[in-house]
């Protein structure tokens, strides 16, 4: 009797386990996912609340924060592709919650099914999934639905949504419904052409009121389009909107009142408040705007809805657009590099400590031309300079030897605004070859010198020239006599791809916002035949536009046969691609691939900026505003920007 009534006990357990567990429903129009009990009491109080999330995975902080929202009762999550995956998370995962149900909507029919409304009505928070928000606006504006999510937040209960689900709850909102995802510079190209889908009419949620939202904000480089999007809602509205991107790693969770603070499961991430009220716009022309205010919302900060007002920003930063490039305003940037192949084994203490100081000494040099306001070229001339001066760096004076026993220096500069550039190759008595590239971008027909005349024109312009034995250091020297000895002994230096390394670079944005790269090396040890590698080499190893510059370090065959940096800010012209994520692909993607390796540093217009390197170390450092150096060497020693 003992063991029958055990066995009765586990029935009734395993029924009421198979009642809680996850439960589907398909039907023509929707499907739908059921976990935990719908029926049971909600354990706590309800309370108002709008949760932003931008798209990016596991932020169960701010997901706890909208369940205690919802009094930890019923969460009702919609959605219009994929299946009931969030709401397995949000039941499973952070938990804490009476039950969770998944609508996957099909079709419009959807929206005026009885039982979706019955759920909606009697939910204690409903939560929007990333997707299609094409779908959202043709599956539910002017219908049950959507009157029913405004009907929910009157009520004062709980929504949120990520990703697309995030992107439908504003005013106005961008709809993709040409079924594309638009990017920065298309955006920009044109801000009230067809493109910019904006939409109105769908959600009227009071603490979102005049707001144009966005997410994947950083990480898709999205400030540009959210710009656009502002635009052209405002030629809709008539009046000053505001605009507010949210980053992938970032929550941002709305009280009943409007303030609103920042969850992030990564350093930095957070949220940027566009302010609007700009000029109108020409149609069919490139956005033209002045000056464009954005404010950051950090962890520390609050943020007031729907005034967009913000209680200690992560940062406060000006742009311009320009013939639909959008640009950093009054906030100048240098970032420079001594070159990549770095090995930890061939440092000294002395050596690192050497370095570094170098580094420092040609970002402050740098810096100081743009403090004093001038264009980004003289910051990037003034800080190669240094680095060509400092023996410590393949370039200049510490420049290495080809098979001869001579010094083979190679420069080159682009002045992103003017798209003017010029070049040096194969120069042995220049003291800083940058300044003869320099001098032929400014007072020659020409864009690249080479040799016996590159020096010739140097001694007419009055460029400092020198004995080679300046460029003679014992470093340097014993190189050559080990490379030789190597190549004696049979040893395929050429497989070698660490002794194409050695380069210096720098890169700047000015306060008008232009943009300049340089670059300056003296090749690879034991070089032969008149070697030229990428530095010297528009395209290769150096490239500014208005939007992006690059200058390179690397194995110089691999940068020419891919036009590695100006690959880069291609793909950040074209596609729209992040300078981050530019830089990674190229770097850390095409060249790896071909069977190069090296590094560069990467600067756009908006003052992002980037490391990407795929070896060991490499000399690395920036500067802004602020004037404080930040330098770096090895992979290990993390630093802002960098990508490896």
């Amino acid at each position: 009797m003992v063991h029958v009534t055990a066995g009765y006990r586990w029935i009734a357990g395993l029924l009421l386990a198979c009642m809680f567990a996850a439960t589907a429903h398909a039907g023509a129009h929707y499907d739908r996912y059921v976990l935990g009990d719908p029926a049971a009491k909600t354990p706590g109080r309800v309370q108002p609340g709008l949760l932003l999330m931008g798209g990016g995975d596991r932020n169960f902080d701010a997901l706890r924060w909208f369940m205690q929202r919802a009094g930890n009762g019923h969460i009702v999550v919609l959605r219009a592709s994929q299946a009931g995956e969030i709401g397995e998370e949000f039941y499973n995962d952070v938990g804490g919650i009476a039950s969770v149900e998944t609508f996957v909507f099909k079709d419009r029919e959807a929206s005026s099914d009885r039982a979706i409304l019955r759920s909606l009505a009697r939910a204690d928070g409903i939560f929007i999934g990333g997707g299609d928000q094409s779908r959202y606006v043709r599956y539910w504006r002017g219908t049950p639905v959507a009157k029913a999510l405004d009907a929910h937040v009157h009520a004062g209960k709980p929504l949120g949504g990520t990703s697309a689900g995030l992107a439908m709850l504003g005013e106005y909102l961008y709809g993709a419904m040409d079924g594309g995802s638009q990017i920065s510079p298309r955006a920009l190209a044109d801000p009230l052409g067809p493109e910019n889908t904006i939409e109105a009419d769908f959600l009227h949620l009071e603490r979102l009121k005049g707001i144009v939202t966005d997410t994947h904000f950083s990480e898709r480089n999205r400030l540009g389009r959210l710009v656009a999007f502002v635009a052209k809602a405002e030629s809709i509205a008539g009046h000053p909107l505001l605009g507010l991107g949210v980053d992938e790693d970032a929550a941002v969770a709305v009280d009943g009142d409007g303030t609103a603070r920042v969850y992030a499961t990564a350093p930095g991430a957070g949220a940027t408040v566009v302010k609007g009220g700009f000029v109108a716009q020409a149609e069919d022309k490139p956005m033209q705007q002045a000056r464009i205010d954005t404010i950051g919302v950090g962890t520390a900060s609050l943020l007031h809805l729907p005034e967009g007002r913000v209680d200690k920003p992560m940062f406060e930063r000006r742009y311009a657009v320009r013939d639909g490039i959008l640009v950093s305003m009054g906030s100048p940037m240098l970032v420079i590099h001594g070159g990549a192949g770095v090995e930890r084994k061939e440092m000294t203490a002395a050596d690192e400590t050497a370095a570094r100081s170098a580094l420092e000494a040609a970002l402050r040099a740098g810096h100081a031309e743009l403090e004093a306001g001038k264009p980004a070229v003289e910051a990037v001339t003034a800080a190669i300079r240094v680095l060509e001066d400092a023996p410590q760096f393949n370039a200049g004076r510490g420049a290495v030897f080809n098979h001869d026993g001579r010094n083979e220096l190679d420069s080159s500069i682009m002045d992103g605004a003017s798209g003017k550039a010029g070049a040096v190759a194969g120069v042995h008595r220049v003291k800083n070859p940058i300044l003869l590239a320099r001098t032929v971008m400014d007072k020659s027909r020409h864009v690249m010198m080479v040799g016996d005349g590159a020096e010739a024109f140097a001694k007419e312009q009055g460029i400092t020239l020198v004995d080679p034995k300046y460029f003679r250091t014992e470093k340097r020297w014993e190189q050559l006599q080990k490379a030789l000895r190597d190549e004696k002994a049979g040893v395929a230096l050429l497989d070698i791809g660490r002794n194409y390394f050695g380069t210096v670079g720098a890169l700047a944005l000015d306060a008008e916002g232009h943009l300049a790269a340089g670059t300056s090396t003296g090749g690879m040890t034991n070089k032969r035949y008149g070697r030229v590698g990428d530095s010297p080499i528009i395209g290769a190893g150096t490239w500014a536009d208005e939007r992006c510059a690059v200058s390179g370090t690397g194995w110089g065959e691999f940068y020419i046969r891919d036009a590695a940096a100006h690959e880069i800010c291609a793909r950040v012209r074209l596609s729209g691609e992040s300078i981050a994520r530019a830089a990674r692909e190229v770097i850390n993607g095409e060249i790896p691939k071909a069977g190069g390796d090296g590094g560069a540093i990467v600067l756009g217009s908006d003052g992002s900026f980037a490391f990407p390197f795929n070896t060991e170390g490499m000399y690395r450092g920036w500067i802004g505003a602020d004037g404080e150096p930040h330098v770096a060497i090895y992979a290990q020693d993390a630093l802002r920007g960098d990508e490896h």
